[in-house]
């Protein structure tokens, strides 16, 4: 009679609450940061700087999954139970890991780490004045300066629709680049999410061992592989048309490489009444 109750815990909208605050204090790191740092870096520098970004943002997954596995090696009633209680092993499938653990950690680890941005200071001095029109700033100030010799009637606020085709939709390289970030970010997050439960199930590998081999495995090459993207991009001084053209390249190679995926795997699971018969 017990298993006929429906499940009446509510700790899943802590985890949603939770995860929308992380994703709204992470949300202006990227945007605002490359920004800022091309408006006070050289402009010969600002590929590795952003590199750099890129390469410490792939270190993060890196160490989660690094800290799922060490999690999932724990009992999901730590420090509450007797481990000597515990019968089971990680590599029984009704083994539940210590999933909680890596959100206190996890979140300890980003208040910490919030803290130095309220030292960085509110402006810095430009390396050359002379790029004053090249930055953001310098941009908005010419923009300002230009809307003051309009007249009134040419800057009345323009509808949210208009400025989304006009400024966004209709520059072509921006729809393009848009279009091909979020088909590398669906792929990229499609491999890792079921990447560790095919091992599972194909290989035989427990949760904990599976999340350890993809932090180790999948993410270190992706960071050193943007790194010397920003190197190359730095010594060769590429333009726009030389970036679009090496990232082309090296996004083609890539898909072609993945393609031996294909090539990878283990016969499927004898399982009644899927791929076999009840008999």
């Amino acid at each position: 009679a017990g298993c006929d109750k429906e499940p009446s815990s509510y700790m899943w909208i802590y985890i949603l609450l939770g995860n929308m605050l992380r994703g709204i204090g992470e949300t202006p790191i990227t945007p605002l940061g490359i920004s800022y740092l091309d408006d006070f870096a050289k402009e010969e520098n600002v590929p590795v700087y952003v590199a750099c970004l890129h390469t410490i943002a792939m270190l993060g997954p890196m160490c989660g999954f690094l800290l799922g596995s060490l999690c999932a090696k724990l009992y999901v009633d730590v420090g509450f139970v007797d481990p000597g209680s515990i019968t089971i092993t990680p590599q029984d499938s009704r083994w539940v890991g210590a999933w909680w653990l890596g959100f206190l950690i996890g979140g300890a680890t980003s208040f910490l780490s919030a803290i130095p941005f309220c030292f960085m200071p509110k402006s810095l001095k430009k390396p050359e004045a002379a790029n004053k029109d090249k930055t953001s700033q310098g941009l908005l100030e010419n923009t300002g300066a230009m809307k003051n010799k309009l007249s009134p009637e040419k800057t009345k606020p323009r509808k949210w629709s208009v400025m989304l085709k006009g400024k966004l939709l209709g520059n072509r390289m921006y729809f393009t680049f848009l279009c091909c970030s979020l088909l590398q970010f669906s792929s990229f997050i499609g491999f890792l999410t079921y990447k560790p439960k095919y091992m599972e199930q194909q290989y035989g590998q427990s949760t904990s061992k599976s999340n350890f081999l993809i932090g180790v495995t999948s993410l270190p090459p992706v960071g050193l592989g943007i790194f010397l993207g920003g190197l190359i991009m730095k010594k060769y001084k590429m333009g726009i048309i030389g970036a679009t053209k090496f990232s082309f390249a090296m996004s083609f190679l890539s898909y072609a490489i993945s393609l031996l995926h294909f090539f990878v795997g283990c016969d499927n699971y004898a399982v009644a009444g899927m791929t076999v018969s009840y008999e």
